[in-house]
This record gives C-alpha cells, structure tokens and sequence, in this order.
C-alpha cells in the first residue's frame, strides 16, 4: 500500500524536475519566436480595416515575385548540390584520418565555417573584382586581354554561396561518417567485393543520413540568405529576403513582407516535412546507432536503398573500371588515395584561402583594394582604432556575444540533457521545437523579432540584441550537448547515487565537471554564432547601436576600404584563436 501512494508522488517530482529543465528554452522560444513570428504572418491578412487579403492579391498579381522566388529556389538547390558533393570527399576524409591528422583537417573547416560570412563574401569582392586576383593573374599569363566582368553574376553569386556553406555540409556530413563502423566495406572486400563496389553498396548508404541532413541544413539557410547575392550578384540574382528587407526598412509595408515571409516559410516546412518523414529530423543531431550498426534504418533510407540499389552497383562497378587504371600500389591501397588526398587538400585552400588574402591588403600603403597591395601600411588600423564607430561596434558585439553564449548555455544544457536522458512523451516533436530558429528561415526570425521589439521598446538595447541572438544560438548549444552526453557514461552517475548522492549533488560534483570542457565549446559556439549575427541585428541594433556585423555591412554596401580589410584580418585572428581554444578543451575532454 505505502509502494502504491509512493510512487504517483515520484512519478508527480519527475515530472516537475523535467518541466522545469524544459520551461526556460520554451518560453524564451514561445516569447521571442513563436509570437513575434507569428504577430508577421497575422499582419499579412489584416489592414487598418480588419481581415484582407489583399497582401496575397498584391504578391500573385505580378509575376516578378513568383519569379525572385524561383531564382531563389535555383541558386539554393544548386548551392545544395554542389556543397554537398563537394563536402562529402573532405568529411569522409577527416572521418578516416588519424586522431592528429583528422585535428589538423578539422582545424581549417572550423576555420573557414567560423569565419564571418561578410569577412567571406568581401574576400571574393576583392578576388573577382576587375582589379582584384584573378583578374591580374589572368592578365599577367596573357589569357586575357582586359580585366573580366567575374562579379554580379549567378556564377559570382554560387561561388561565394558554396564557399559560405560547404563547412556547415562538411561538419553535419562529418557527425555521421564517425559513427560508421569502417569494418563494413573491410569485410565486404573478403568476401570479394571490389573497392568501388564495396564503398558504393555498403560505405555510401550507411553515410545518406548525413547527406541528406547536411543537404537540408544546406538548402535552408540558402534560401534565407542575402549576404552573398546582395554583395555578388545583381538584379537579376535577387534572392526573396531581399524583398523582404526592402518592404521593411524602405516601405515599413509589414502586411507585405508578411505574406513574402508566409510564402517563404511554406515553402521551408513543406521540405522539412518531406525530410522528416524519410528520415526524421533526430538524425540533424548526429545520433546514430552503436558501431557495427546501420547509423539509421528509416522508410526513407530503405527506400532510397532499395530504388537506387541498381544505381549503386552501377557506379561501383564504373569505380572499379577507373581504380583497374591505376597503377597496383594505388589500386590495392587501403583506405582514401593520394589524389582523394589532394582533391581534399585543394577543396580546404578553396575554403581558407580567400580569407587569408584579406591579411596583405589590410597592410596596404595604397589607398584602394587593387591586388597585388602597394607598399607597407599600418594606417588602415589606426583608421580602425581612431574610428568610435568601429570601436563601439566591436565592444557592443563582445558584450552581446558573450551574454548570449552564457544564456544559450544556461537554458540549452538542461534541454540536452533532458532529450538525451528524460523518460517523456512528444520527445520528437520537443526536439523539432528546439529546432524551430533553424528551420524557421534566419530574415523571418528577424523581421517578426523587430516588429515585436518595436511594440515593446526593445530595439537598440543590449538586452534586446541578447534575447534575440540567444533565440538563434540555443539550438546550437542543445546540439552540441546533445552530443556530449551520448557519449557520456552514465555509469559515473548511478556510482555516485549508490554511495548516496542526490540528483543535483551527482550533477554538481560528478557530472558538470567531467562535462565543463564540452560546456566551455558549447559555450564558444554560442559566442562566435552571434558574434557573427547579421541578420537580427539588423533590425534590432537600431540606427545608433550597430554591433560589429552591422557596422561592417554598412561600410561594405557604402564604400570598398582597406578600413575593411583590416576588420577583417582582426576577425580572421580572433577566430582563429577561438578555435584554437576550444581545441586544447576538446583534448582535454578526450584525455579525462
């Protein structure tokens, strides 16, 4: 009798202590996402005069938005492509490498996946300008005569939009690939399976989940994005977030940008849709199952293995015929060959390289961004020094960066460790929720979240900028830890209960330590996410606040100045350090 009253008590404390652990991330996502978006999309069918449509009659009656929605799905699907067969030789790679090899890979990805995307974008200013790189290169081997238009083009535009996001492709392809048991194509290749045979029937279907997360997270932040083609690109490569912004900082025409962001935002949930049924989105988080298992064994990945089961053996066997006319050392080599080496190798310059030019021509004597930089100069950091706009800038994105990583830290742990270790209902669908500030497109986030901020007095103030870049970096952090604790042993915790520690004195004293390193680079990442925050902080930094990104998005658009090259350069060492950082904790992590 006294188990019976007992437990719906203990049943009753659990499920408070969950709640609890999951009230904060919700109500700051309700509060800051969820009303704030959905206050945009109410606008779109409401006037002065009650419930209107004519938002919607305004966006179908002419086809150039339908059309800037179709040149939008076009770059995105090609940049979709062309980031994933290009990140998949370098994910595969690092997954194969040595612990020290795979470190210094993994170095230059995170290098250029945490480098500001404006830092990105301006270095292909310089190199595809008509004074810039390539063109003097191509000048002085005499392949042209005159400098080349490279810019303002959809080839400019993709360029700069591969070199944006293939990282992200990479490190999502990446959380799979090492989860894969390598013994599988070993032991198909005893049994007397060529090496393409055995990579393309057994390696690439256990690697699909990757692929086609790192395609969705790919697809939907191409489709939000408007640094790339409103920099490179020219009119007749307007990407729909640029309407968007246009309708709200030119127009204030918030019904309108209302029903742009509702055509937006079915477009991105009717593909996350189609991806969770075939896949589910947990394998965004990189779970897969214990080594020697598939990594997932959906509907859809049976399906995909059993309608391109042809197609797969078709292109071992075409893998065979090309390894047949390879010398035998390198036929029979285990493992990737010297040229996958250097097609990994090249792939990595291509990602690090443009940054890196920045360095020369922020030490420029001259006064403009011709290549090669003339003379030696350290004017164009005093410039920035002297400038109280850079300098205010830098030290409002320090603050903001570093109150949202402690906050996204503070509420997204309990969260992790909630969806990895709490016994609850709806725990899909709570992490799908998690998920939202992802899948909801970055501009609609920001737009709602400044029509909101507006109504309440939030805009241009340091806790405005916080909440908003915390509603952005938390999933990252919930990710992150996810993560972590999959591999942590939850042995430790039971031991320590069994000599008598309570839950939180096992989380003070056992768990929170063993976990402070993934802790610190969960932390990193939260920081360098909204160091890097453009989007938000373009509607709610307000004219006179400008944070870092902003203030370097005005001088871009404005005018081209070695000023920039040398922001860029302090941004490219900053981050540089960060990742060096959360290096020496991933080792020390790994060495406990």
């Amino acid at each position: 009798m006294n188990n019976r009253v007992k437990a719906p008590g203990f049943r009753l404390g659990a499920s408070w202590r969950q709640a609890l652990m999951a009230a904060p991330l919700v109500l700051l996502l309700l509060a800051l996402l969820v009303y704030p978006v959905g206050q945009l999309l109410l606008l779109s069918i409401q006037n002065d005069e009650g419930f209107s449509l004519a938002s919607y009659r305004q966006l179908f009656a002419s086809s150039v938005y339908l059309n800037v929605l179709l040149i939008t799905l076009r770059i995105s699907l090609w940049t979709t492509l062309l980031c994933v067969v290009a990140a998949y030789p370098v994910a595969y790679l690092i997954s194969a490498s040595s612990p020290k090899r795979k470190g210094t890979l993994l170095f230059w990805v995170l290098l250029s996946f945490w480098t500001s995307f404006l830092v990105r974008a301006f270095a292909w200013v310089v190199l595809l300008g008509r004074n810039g790189v390539i063109n003097q290169l191509l000048l002085s081997l005499g392949v042209i005569d005159a400098p080349a238009n490279l810019l303002y083009s959809v080839g400019s535009v993709l360029v700069g939009m591969v070199h944006a996001l293939m990282p992200l492709a990479v490190l999502t392809m990446l959380s799979v690939m090492e989860n894969i048991d390598r013994n599988l194509p070993r032991a198909a290749a005893t049994l007397g399976a060529p090496p393409g045979t055995a990579f393309w029937t057994v390696y690439f279907p256990q690697s699909l989940p990757g692929v086609a997360a790192a395609a969705i997270m790919v697809f939907v932040t191409a489709i939000g994005f408007f640094i790339v083609p409103a920099l490179l690109g020219g009119r007749q490569e307007t990407m729909i977030t640029q309407i968007i912004i246009d309708q709200v900082q030119q127009t204030m025409n918030w019904g309108f940008a209302g029903a742009i962001s509702v055509l937006l935002l079915v477009v991105v949930l009717a593909v996350f849709a189609l991806y969770d049924r075939l896949l589910g989105l947990s394998s965004m988080t990189g779970s897969a199952p214990s080594r020697g298992r598939p990594v997932a064994d959906s509907a859809g990945t049976r399906w995909i293995k059993r309608q391109g089961g042809e197609l797969l053996i078709a292109l071992g066997r075409a893998c065979d015929l090309l390894i047949g006319w390879l010398p035998r050392r390198q036929a029979h080599a285990q493992g990737p060959s010297r040229g996958w080496s250097l097609l990994v190798w090249a792939l990595l310059a291509f990602l690090s390289v443009p940054a890196f030019l920045m360095i020369p021509l922020s030490f420029s004597g001259g006064s403009g961004l011709a290549w090669p930089p003339k003379g030696f100069s350290l004017q164009w950091y005093q410039q920035m020094f002297d400038s109280p706009l850079w300098m205010q800038s830098m030290l409002r994105s320090l603050t903001v960066a570093l109150g949202a990583g402690f906050l996204s830290m503070l509420i997204g742990t309990p969260a992790a460790l909630l969806l990895v270790r709490g016994q609850m209902r709806g725990k899909s669908a709570m992490l799908a929720f998690v998920l939202s500030p992802i899948i909801v497109p970055r501009m609609i986030i920001a737009v709602g979240m400044f029509y909101f901020f507006a109504r309440i007095g939030l805009v241009g103030t340091w806790i405005g900028l916080v909440l908003g870049h915390t509603v952005v970096a938390v999933p990252y952090v919930v990710m992150t830890m996810m993560a972590v604790l999959r591999n942590y042993d939850t042995r430790l915790d039971l031991a320590a209960q069994s000599l008598g520690a309570g839950p939180l004195a096992t989380l003070r004293h056992v768990t929170f330590p063993i976990l402070a390193a993934g802790l610190l680079s969960s932390f990193l990442f939260a920081f360098a996410t909204s160091f890097d925050e453009l989007t938000i902080s373009l509607f709610a930094s307000g004219g006179l606040n400008s944070t870092l990104p902003k203030q370097f998005w005005d001088e871009v658009t404005l005018q081209l100045s070695p000023v920039i090259a040398a922001v860029s350069t302090c941004l490219f060492v900053f981050i540089a350090a960060l990742i060096w950082v959360a290096d020496r904790l991933r080792r020390a992590s790994l060495a406990r």
